[in-house]
């Protein structure tokens, strides 16, 4: 009887420990070619807080999926407030995950992270200096259109979500216009965290070759100096020699056009993918990229590895991360110089080791055409070239403010998501002030992201008019950390500014316009009463054919150069402020 008693309570004994085991195994450590759920995920770290307070599971904002965004925060001295945590000197690392659902490493390996370092005291104490935030599933929408079916060249999970959220909308694409409630409720997460590292974890298509893992950091020759040279020369080559010791050995993103042996560039992330965004903040930045045909159990401890020793890298070299950030910061308040567009410089190359496979051609079964396979009884390791140098093709100076006309408050909101700190005029005021009329650009013939982009954008300055603004117009100074936000947004040039973007559509268009037949004597009496006017009109006849045989256009040059032509059409609204003048602001 004692024997059966004691068979019992040790049978119930090791079902108990089981229990406490299982309660904290992932979906993806139960089997190895699944991923968590949105439900499951959530519900993971919610158990985790219950048992740990050094963690916290906040839902922080709405998606457009209905369901809010969560913020899963390790703080080990229970202190949950940024601006504090800044105060005794806290690096940040914020990690994102599931923006494109289908690419779900992160979702898996961050679960098993940060459980890792709530119950493991050795892995504990790298977040000594290290607040760790995770947004476990970015894109609910995605997450909750699962499917087995949607990434068509991927080697698992069994099912995944869909890469659009639940407006089709690619969020990958949506950090400045921000059309999704997922972005808008991210930058204002992001600003309040002001992190010192970003990883937004995702999974590559496009060539086959040796890697697991692949890494995009954000572009250096759009970075501050002080940035640049502490990633280039100190963070990255720890983070390659750490993971390969790790044997999860990386190369450069295979950014190429054509096969890797061929060369790989650089990416150069603009504002509107999650490293460029982050980047504006003087944000270090990367995007990991695992292997779509690696099985998926190599790309999520690949993922787990990387930000591993990227937490072990931000804990050593805390003091000489936050210098040069610190620097970079302070630059950019003052720095008067702005790149807004930049071209490869193929001028400047290096060679790189890459472990790939070779690339041959063969005929299709499907078309009886040649195509392109990589040959994996083939690997080769070798020297190619790496092309990671920009140089900036556009320059602006910035203004000492710029004046947003109150219409205009969705340009504030946002800048306002961004921390950007927007002030409102005092009173109704005529002031010289720069403006841009907009000469030239070109718009993409299909939608691309809800919009038909605008790039490519020529302006012409009219370097001092006098113009009215009223009481209520926005203000924005430009001696803030988040210059380089302003700038590139505010600035029609940009590559992802608020024009580019179709913000300002409304001016594009003429309003009023004239009936031809009726201007005519109107413009014959303009002709005779101004011979510089007539003499322009000449001139362009003898330069264009087929102007001096179109009646009606020789009109509208008339018109446009008389003040019946509205003065505000093309005339990009917002003001570059740069004169000796007292801006009225309201207390």
């Amino acid at each position: 009887m004692r024997l059966i008693i004691i068979l019992f309570f040790s049978c119930f004994l090791f079902g108990s420990i089981k229990a406490q085991k299982d309660k904290y195994l992932t979906p993806f450590e139960k089997e190895e070619n699944t991923t968590a759920t949105y439900e499951e995920a959530i519900n993971f770290y919610k158990k985790l807080a219950k048992e740990y307070n050094q963690l916290q599971v906040n839902e922080i904002g709405m998606t457009d999926s209905g369901k809010p965004l969560h913020e899963v925060v390790i703080s080990l001295d229970e202190d949950f407030d940024p601006a504090s945590l800044k105060e005794k000197g806290k690096l940040v690392l914020m990690v994102n995950n599931a923006i494109h659902p289908g690419e779900s490493c992160g979702v898996d390996a961050s679960m098993m992270l940060v459980r890792d370092y709530l119950k493991n005291k050795k892995k504990r104490r790298q977040l000594n200096n290290v607040v760790l935030v995770v947004i476990p599933i970015y894109n609910i929408g995605g997450a909750l259109n699962r499917n087995s079916t949607t990434r068509t060249n991927q080697n698992g999970p069994d099912s995944y979500g869909f890469r659009g959220n639940a407006k089709n909308l690619d969020l990958n694409r949506d950090f400045i216009k921000c059309d999704s409630r997922n972005a808008r409720t991210f930058n204002q997460l992001f600003t309040k965290w002001n992190p010192d590292v970003f990883i937004d974890n995702h999974t590559s298509n496009g060539a086959d070759y040796q890697y697991t893992i692949t890494l995009i950091a954000t572009e250096h020759s759009k970075m501050d100096p002080s940035l640049a040279t502490y990633m280039n020369e100190q963070l990255l080559p720890r983070l390659y020699k750490d993971m390969a010791e790790q044997e999860w050995e990386m190369t450069p993103y295979v950014y190429s056009n054509g096969t890797p042996d061929n060369g790989i560039a650089g990416f150069m992330d603009s504002p509107r993918y999650s490293s460029g965004y982050a980047s504006l903040f003087n944000c270090i930045s990367f995007i990991p990229e695992t292997h779509m045909l690696k099985p998926y159990k190599d790309r999520v401890k690949s993922t787990y590895a990387f930000m591993d020793v990227m937490i072990d890298a931000m804990d050593a070299d805390r003091l000489a991360m936050q210098a040069a950030r610190e620097k970079a910061v302070k630059n950019t308040r003052y720095k008067f110089d702005f790149p807004l567009s930049w071209e490869l410089d193929e001028s400047k190359t290096e060679q790189v080791t890459f472990k790939g496979y070779e690339a041959a051609y063969k005929k299709s079964e499907v078309t009886g055409l040649d195509r392109l396979y990589y040959d994996k009884n083939k690997p080769y390791t070798k020297q190619i070239p790496y092309y990671n140098h920009y140089k900036a093709s556009r320059t602006i100076n910035r203004p000492m403010a710029y004046i947003i006309p109150q219409a205009y408050q969705g340009i504030a909101d946002r800048l306002r998501w961004n921390g950007v700190e927007v002030q409102i005029l005092g009173e109704d005021v005529e002031m010289d002030v720069q403006l841009y009329r907009i000469k030239d650009f070109k718009t993409t013939d299909y939608a691309y992201e809800g919009h038909y982009l605008h790039s490519q954008v020529e302006v012409d300055t009219i370097k001092k008019i006098s113009w009215p603004f009223f009481e209520g117009d926005f203000v924005v100074f430009t001696n803030q950390p988040s210059n380089r936000y302003i700038v590139e947004t505010l600035e029609p040039q940009g590559v992802d500014s608020y024009f580019a973007w179709n913000f300002f559509d409304g001016i594009l268009m003429q309003k009023e316009h004239f009936s031809a037949y009726v201007f005519e004597d109107l413009a014959a009496e303009y002709l005779k009463n101004d011979p510089d006017l007539k003499a322009k009109l000449e001139a362009k006849k003898l330069t264009d054919s087929d102007f001096a045989k179109n009646g009606r256009a020789q009109l509208d040059f008339i018109y446009k150069n008389t003040d019946h032509y509205e003065r505000t059409h093309r005339v990009y609204p917002v003001a570059r402020f740069i004169y000796d003048y007292r801006i009225p602001i309201k207390e």
